[in-house]
């Protein structure tokens, strides 16, 4: 019975749900999705790829597992490499450049389908700047604070980068080194340089 809770819990916290109107049933069920920028660059043998870190209280002590590609949800007739482009530039100050190449889209944990697009483009972070976003802070002190969407953005080889990033995001690692290297991560993982 726990799972089957956890299960329903995960699905109706992953979907927007619209009511019809009259009896309060769903009309229809849309799943959140996002679009994402996700930067590489080589040294010597190494690929190493840019990723992000959540800003805000609720993010500031985790680090492994925590970090992101820079992406953000996205809408039914938007084009999501538009989007992208759109959020990258939000969450770090910076537009890539390059030769765009798209990933398998991915599906997270609680519903989220991502769409990602690698590029070689190495950014120099001392430009990173990010947007803003408030909360309530501390929880029930009636006080808003306002903290960065990202509050750190980092290079890291692929075999750290699948060590700090969203688990439900690792496969985007693993694709773009197998396609930058001709190799699988996990058969590298043990040959960290």
């Amino acid at each position: 019975m726990g799972i089957v809770r956890r299960l329903v819990y995960v699905l109706l916290r992953s979907m927007q749900l619209t009511g019809d109107g009259d009896a309060g049933q769903p009309e229809a069920i849309v799943a959140r999705k996002s679009a994402g920028i996700l930067p590489y660059r080589r040294r010597g043998e190494r690929v190493e790829v840019l990723l992000v870190h959540p800003g805000g209280p609720l993010w500031a002590r985790k680090d492994a597992g925590a970090w992101s590609i820079g992406k953000g949800e996205y809408h039914d007739g938007e084009d999501p490499f538009t989007a992208a482009l759109r959020e990258f530039l939000e969450e770090t100050g910076h537009r890539p450049s390059g030769t765009f190449a798209e990933l398998v889209p991915r599906r997270q944990p609680g519903g989220k389908l991502i769409r990602a697009w690698a590029v070689d483009d190495d950014w120099d972070l001392s430009g990173f700047t990010s947007n803003a976003f408030a909360m309530e802070w501390p929880r029930g002190s009636n006080t808003t604070r306002t903290f960065p969407e990202v509050d750190r953005v980092d290079w890291f080889d692929t075999v750290t980068a699948v060590e700090k990033i969203l688990p439900g995001q690792r496969g985007f690692i693993e694709e773009l080194h197998e396609r930058t290297t001709g190799r699988r991560l996990a058969a590298t993982a043990s040959a960290r340089e």
